[in-house]
């Protein structure tokens, strides 16, 4: 054998030996936009790490939740990384299901995340999960629809006011609903509209003492306003559509108003993707001048479950996907207005980045006005604006949220939707100890 050919032999041995030591982390992650993107922009994190792979499962919301949780409660080890929320992250670590985030790296910033949403991911001091985006929720509008039905909006409206002009800018023959809101059942889905929607109603899950309040008045004038308002104003089949139905309906020109997360403003805005990109305005979520708003506290977050193998690999990309450098990254390949938002507070006195984003202000404002320990109007035993920060809440949410969506859709009156979620409530919170 010559020369070239040993030494061609001993270059693919040695790059079969790299392909052996490679290890492949398996990320679960939210079909979102954003979480869509990073995977686009991977490159960058693989030509610096080529002893690490990376392989995608990427679900719907609610699968998503499904998924994750039965194999982090069993330790099943089949992902090494995790996307999950606000909600999950302090329950999880206490069980002891997530490894903290010890090392994510010198030039990390972890005092550069917001406190209020670096605050619900801590535990005895530790991170447990990084922050992918943050978000709160508010109005997204059409100025040109507001405009011809001669109104304008105020920067802090009322819920009286929007039904107002969601029913004024209502155009069936035009394929124009005035409001798009969520209707798809999940407690991360129409649960986490509705229980944000019923603090400024006056609404709660529980009082002090952790009994149900599905038969309050509050919570009856809650549900029969949104079901009577989408009925008015909203589009068909609404009791079908979440987060990224309500995103593409609006990015169509179909939606006067939606009330949701303020991460999708860098989308409705984008004309790349939205045909009424330059016609959108931004307002606070509604308030019916009790004191509370609808808007809600949320962080999509990367977390490492105890079961994985693979934790010093899993961290270094943890640390790559939340990093001020990721941010400078997208704004480099995609431009600033599509960075994702909400988690670091450097972003929020960048000049590129409040030149190109007409939303951050209020997208920052909406998330700083959020109150997780007071809720609602009224006192309450739990933690949480959208989701009650109990173990049980996973399952009774959803099936509160399909109650409910059954209301919406006209599968039930608004009153035995609220009795059947009563009644179910009640049953959970006395097998889980929690009523006296």
């Amino acid at each position: 054998m010559n020369l070239k050919a040993i030494l061609l032999g001993a270059c693919s041995a040695a790059v079969l030996a790299g392909m052996a030591h490679a290890e492949t982390l398996t990320i679960a992650t939210v079909n979102n936009g954003d979480m869509v993107r990073m995977q686009k922009l991977t490159d960058d994190f693989t030509k610096a790490n080529p002893d690490i792979q990376l392989q995608w499962v990427t679900l719907e919301e609610n699968v998503l939740r499904e998924r994750v949780t039965t194999d982090v409660a069993t330790k099943g080890g089949q992902y090494d990384i995790m996307t999950i929320g606000t909600y999950e992250v302090p329950i999880w670590a206490k069980q002891g299901w997530l490894l903290p985030l010890d090392n994510l790296g010198a030039d990390y910033d972890v005092d550069d995340l917001l406190p209020a949403i670096r605050s619900g991911l801590t535990m005895d001091g530790k991170l447990y999960a990084a922050p992918f985006y943050g978000e709160s929720s508010m109005v997204m509008y059409r100025k040109d629809l507001m405009e011809k039905a001669g109104l304008k909006m105020p920067d802090a409206p009322t819920w009286d006011f929007i039904a107002d002009a969601a029913r004024k800018m209502t155009d069936r023959s035009a394929g124009i609903n005035g409001i798009c809101l969520r209707g798809k059942a999940g407690w991360g889905e129409n649960i986490a509209f509705l229980t944000a929607t019923s603090n400024a109603f006056g609404a709660r899950w529980f009082d002090e003492n952790w009994k149900p309040q599905f038969d309050q008045p509050e919570w009856k004038k809650t549900l029969d306003f949104y079901v009577q308002l989408m009925k008015d104003a909203g589009p068909p089949g609404a009791s079908s559509n979440g987060f990224n139905e309500n995103l593409a309906l609006f990015q169509q020109g179909k939606c006067g108003m939606w009330i949701d997360a303020t991460v999708a403003a860098s989308f409705v805005t984008d004309p790349k993707s939205s045909t009424v990109a330059d016609k959108v305005g931004f307002a606070l979520a509604p308030d019916t001048g009790l004191g509370k708003r609808g808007n809600w506290l949320w962080a999509w977050n990367l977390a490492i479950p105890a079961g994985t193998q693979k934790a010093a690999a899993a961290e270094k990309f943890v640390s790559w996907a939340t990093s001020k450098h990721y941010l400078d990254l997208v704004a480099e390949k995609e431009g600033w207005a599509n960075v994702p938002p909400g988690t670091r507070t450097s972003l929020y006195k960048n000049e590129n980045y409040l030149k190109a984003a007409p939303f951050a202000k209020m997208t920052l404002d909406s998330i700083n006005a959020a109150d997780p320990k007071n809720p609602s109007v009224k006192p309450v035993p739990y933690v949480g604006v959208q989701f009650v920060a109990i173990p049980e809440f996973q399952g009774l949410g959803t099936t509160v949220g399909q109650l409910f969506s059954a209301a919406l859709a006209g599968q039930m009156s608004v009153d035995d939707a609220l009795a059947q979620a009563q009644g179910v409530a009640s049953r959970e919170m006395q097998r889980g100890g929690y009523m006296k």
